[in-house]
């Protein structure tokens, strides 16, 4: 069923909080550099949410560019393949950057990168084709998320959707990956826009783009108004203000449609689908050529990179290397993250390899990874009036402190985000998103026990 006289949006919506962070894009103007295969990858089973993949090849085994290493285990999940050619050493367990630790093949490069024969452009002519591509690929949510695409794409029948939202909002300061992704490749955004348009059976398409990045709006503007391309005139091109957390999947669909997506509902609930600009450009590579996801693009920057830059790196690679070919550390790094300042992970071991979600590695030096010094809280509330879930820090922190399980799940702590929105506008330094995520972890468990007891009672 088709939405009536649906319509573009002149201007974004308006949406609750959020913060004014520093842009800080120093690599927007740095064409994406093509990385030289590592002398080895190691590449985990688990680059995606869901369950972790189960491998298919064993120490000794030959294996080569693209062919099938990890076998997905379950259907939200996602196939994990070889970004080299060369040996298997071994099958081990690596420690992944929030701290859990999962199975990881090593591959030794045979320095030659032979394709897999295995590698072949899918048909995809409908809906199921669709699917089957997208998991085949191993494409999961490339803006950090990680989630499985042909889960995503795999929308209930009863659901209407309308909408497919493409999310160039790279809200984050420091990273410009997507920026270069829209620079560098907009045919192929636009190619894998419309495919999806056409089988999707979608009214409109509406790319988000901040406004602090003016080419990439000029050159998708041109390509989406082209009328061979589009007769209808049911792409454009939305131009966002650039504030922090726009790139959000809840306040994204605010943005562009004025929908609110229900407390613990998804996009798919208010008609729409929502991809990341770089899995929707990587999707039409993939029906073009086979090739499934094995090479990233990444920002490397902050004050601790001598030569920032954007790269295109194997999956696997391991961080210092990464970071060792744009010039290596220019000062003592204090901190590492994967990801950017608001929302990445801090890592403490710099050879953890490059995951398929990842979109940035920032280093800082002392001076810029110093941390405000705690102080008592004034009530001022500007943690509140920033929050895009409109949440009262304060009296979840209260909740948490009292162990009022009951008082914490009223107040929509697992609506947060983990933005950071709260602490960076916090001036008494308060770690409210550490709070929070503890406070997220005592009302699970809280809710576990009381779901054991329950199933007690009954027998």
């Amino acid at each position: 069923m088709k939405t009536p006289n649906i319509t573009f949006p002149k201007h974004p919506f308006k949406t609750r909080g959020g913060a004014r962070v520093p842009h800080r894009k120093n690599t927007a103007q740095c064409e994406s550099v093509i990385m030289p295969p590592p002398s080895q990858v190691i590449i985990p089973m688990q680059q995606h949410i869901g369950a972790p993949c189960t491998p298919v090849v064993k120490a000794g085994d030959t294996v080569k560019v693209g062919q099938l290493i990890g076998k997905a285990s379950g259907f939200v999940s996602a196939p994990i393949h070889s970004s080299i050619s060369g040996t298997v050493k071994k099958i081990g367990f690596v420690t992944m950057p929030n701290g859990g630790r999962v199975q990881a093949i090593v591959i030794d490069s045979d320095g030659e990168m032979t394709v897999s024969e295995d590698v072949k452009a899918p048909t995809v002519n409908n809906l199921e084709d669709l699917l089957q591509a997208a998991q085949d690929s191993g494409l999961v949510g490339l803006g950090g998320a990680g989630f499985p695409a042909h889960v995503k794409l795999n929308v209930p029948k009863d659901k209407n959707i309308d909408t497919l939202i493409i999310n160039a909002a790279e809200c984050e300061p420091y990273i410009t990956a997507d920026h270069r992704e829209a620079l560098e490749n907009s045919w192929e955004i636009l190619s894998g826009v419309y495919t999806l348009k056409e089988i999707l059976n979608i009214d409109r398409v509406i790319i988000a783009i901040e406004n602090n990045k003016p080419d990439a709006i000029k050159v998708m503007s041109e390509i989406a108004a082209s009328k061979e391309n589009d007769p209808d005139d049911r792409v454009r091109i939305l131009s966002l203000k650039a504030r922090y957390p726009q790139g959000a999947e809840k306040v994204l669909v605010q943005a562009c449609t004025k929908r609110k997506i229900p407390a613990g509902g998804l996009p798919s609930d208010v008609g729409c689908i929502v991809m990341n600009i770089a899995s929707i450009s990587f999707l039409a590579q993939y029906i073009k050529t086979g090739m499934p996801l094995i090479t990233k693009r990444l920002t490397v920057d902050g004050s601790a990179i001598a030569n920032p830059r954007n790269v295109i790196v194997p999956i696997g690679t391991p961080i210092n290397q990464v970071i060792e070919f744009c010039g290596g550390y220019k000062g003592t790094p204090k901190k590492i993250l994967m990801g950017g300042p608001m929302m990445g992970l801090a890592i403490t071991d710099d050879t953890i390899p490059v995951l398929k979600q990842n979109n940035a590695i920032l280093a800082f030096t002392e001076q810029d990874a110093r941390l405000m010094e705690e102080t008592d809280c004034i009530r001022c509330g500007r943690c509140a009036n920033s929050c895009p879930m409109n949440l009262v820090p304060p009296v979840i922190s209260k909740c948490i402190k009292l162990k009022d399980m009951e008082a914490l799940e009223k107040s929509g702590i697992m609506t947060c985000m983990e933005c950071g929105c709260c602490a960076f506008s916090c001036p008494a330094g308060k770690h409210i998103v550490h709070n929070m995520r503890i406070g997220k972890a005592m009302l699970k468990d809280y809710k576990k026990a009381q779901s054991a007891k329950d199933k007690g009672d009954k027998k």
